[in-house]
């Protein structure tokens, strides 16, 4: 049945998405951080995170482009993982299938999300980085909670289909998600990130807090701000 859903899913060429930008780059987050990587980030978002470094995706006016132009932009970049991001990528019905198309056609994908959408609709060959709103982003109510069992079926179908990614201000962000995390995620193979908000608390402070806990967690920093500090997109 969800191979018959996701054939059907793949034979709409003319299925038309909200783009704000395509580009290739470094993966800069996630397990895969560092390795080449074409990134779709579509428009729109339904939250607004007071740290969002992506707000032109909701501000700015979207490009329309069908799935066809889509893959061709991909296809100029052969055998390179892609990442679909946003915004919130999963509030369009044509991510679907673009994600369809793209495993097809053999490339590895990530879908980068932002926790409010149950993502029981993403296939498990593709890789979501869910992202778990913490109190300092402004967005804490915003998780849906259907997604902590979605994640250990998706990781029983296919494993490291899931990271979990927190983005902490301060130190009662950390308090939180920490606590989320041992109340939650206890016993999840996935990955969990925890990923700093540069200007507000120090990385230097996360580590140490991660040690103090002994907490299995991995510190991510955005590697693409430290390679191109003076970009805002596109990178």
């Amino acid at each position: 049945m969800r191979q018959n859903l996701r054939a059907s899913r793949i034979m709409e060429p003319m299925t038309e998405l909200q783009v704000s930008e395509l580009f290739y780059s470094l993966q800069g987050e996630s397990t895969r951080a560092g390795l080449p990587c074409f990134f779709i980030r579509l428009a729109g978002c339904n939250l607004r995170c007071n740290y969002c470094d992506a707000s032109y995706t909701y501000e700015e006016a979207a490009h329309m482009m069908t799935l066809e132009e889509i893959l061709a932009a991909v296809a100029q970049h052969p055998d390179v993982m892609v990442e679909i991001t946003g915004g919130e990528p999963l509030l369009q019905k044509g991510c679907f299938p673009l994600i369809d198309s793209l495993l097809a056609q053999g490339h590895q994908v990530l879908i980068e999300s932002n926790g409010s959408i149950v993502i029981d609709q993403v296939p498990p060959a593709a890789v979501v980085i869910l992202d778990i709103k913490c109190p300092g982003s402004g967005s804490a109510d915003s998780f849906a909670e259907q997604n902590l069992e979605v994640i250990r079926k998706r990781l029983l179908e296919q494993p490291h289909s899931v990271e979990i990614k927190f983005v902490l201000s301060d130190s009662n962000d950390y308090i939180w998600a920490r606590n989320f995390v041992r109340r939650h995620l206890a016993d999840c193979a996935a990955a969990i990130l925890f990923s700093p908000v540069i200007d507000r608390l120090p990385p230097r402070e996360l580590a140490r807090l991660i040690m103090d806990d002994h907490l299995p967690v991995r510190l991510q920093l955005q590697l693409h701000t430290q390679i191109w500090p003076d970009a805002s997109r596109g990178v």
